[in-house]
């Protein structure tokens, strides 16, 4: 069996009449374990009552929650989330919270080194210098790494950008991000061209530009794939990237040909666009992707 283990930040996005489980590496892994039946969170939540909430609500729904610590002296994250007109969500995201000073056990370490074959990170968990230190120190292992390069709030560095490029197999990015790039290393290339020196300098095996309605663009320094998922029903598209990166990770593992895993994934986040936040509620959802993942995941 594939073993897929994220490390990063579990909140509450926080809406003007409720609350819902979120955060980038959290929605993430919560697909892979609903697709695989198993995943390992490495997170840590306050001693607070957001926290305590969010540890019973997982642990009620049988999510391992093993690798989560409790932080005695910093609150649990959130994120206050405003829905447009168009149905795009902006954040507030609240400061100095216990995922600024995750730190590792050695239950976490252990899992790195014998239960994972790619580890997911991001850049949010990396906005103070005792998280990055955290994170950093699990790069250059003998496993893959995915990292959803998420450059926004100006919560990164260049360092931080470089050293993602470098460490990482796979590279998720919406099209804003790519032109940061671009910029960050000087390319005046068009957009595919670009992809491609970027995926050449940095040794990427897979590079994955989303491009919102548009669908999204994986180059694999072999080929090019587009694809455009039809958008139906659109309630928000919270969580749509991390669903997106959830498949593509899977997939990537798996071996799935560039174009079928494009319209996989753009078909599962164009799907989480039709429900009210990036987690569902329903279990039923994912059984259209199992079926679908099955066969390939089998051959792993």
């Amino acid at each position: 069996m594939l073993k897929v283990t994220a490390i990063g930040e579990i909140l509450y996005d926080v809406y003007p009449d409720k609350k819902r489980l979120g955060g980038a590496p959290f929605n993430f892994i919560y697909h892979v374990w609903k697709i695989l039946g198993k995943a390992n969170f490495i997170s840590c939540i306050g001693n607070d009552e957001n926290g305590k909430e969010i540890l019973e609500h997982l642990k009620s729904i049988g999510f391992d929650t093993k690798l989560i610590i409790i932080d005695e002296k910093h609150p649990t994250g959130t994120v206050k989330v405003y829905i447009d007109e168009n149905k795009i969500p902006h954040f507030q995201i609240s400061s100095e919270c216990c995922y600024d000073f995750l730190t590792l056990n050695r239950d976490a370490i252990n899992v790195i080194e014998k239960e994972t074959d790619i580890l997911y990170f991001g850049t949010l968990s990396q906005r103070s210098k005792i998280s990055r230190k955290t994170i950093q120190s699990l790069f250059k292992k003998n496993i893959k790494y995915f990292c959803d390069l998420n450059l926004r709030h100006n919560f990164f560095t260049e360092e931080m950008i470089k050293e993602a490029l470098a460490v990482s197999n796979v590279i998720k990015i919406n099209y804003e991000e790519l032109q940061k790039i671009k910029s960050l290393l000087n390319l005046k290339t068009s957009d595919e061209e670009s992809i491609e020196k970027i995926s050449c300098d940095y040794d990427i095996d897979l590079l994955c530009v989303t491009l919102g309605q548009d669908g999204a663009i994986l180059y694999n320094r072999n080929e090019f794939s587009k694809y455009k998922t039809t958008h139906n029903n659109v309630v928000d598209t919270v969580g749509a990237g991390d669903a997106f990166s959830a498949i593509i990770c899977l997939g990537y593992l798996a071996g799935i040909e560039l174009n079928t895993l494009n319209k996989i994934s753009n078909d599962f986040a164009s799907d989480i666009c039709m429900i009210e936040g990036a987690i569902p509620d329903n279990d039923n959802f994912y059984n259209k992707y199992r079926k679908i993942l099955n066969d390939y995941l089998n051959k792993y």
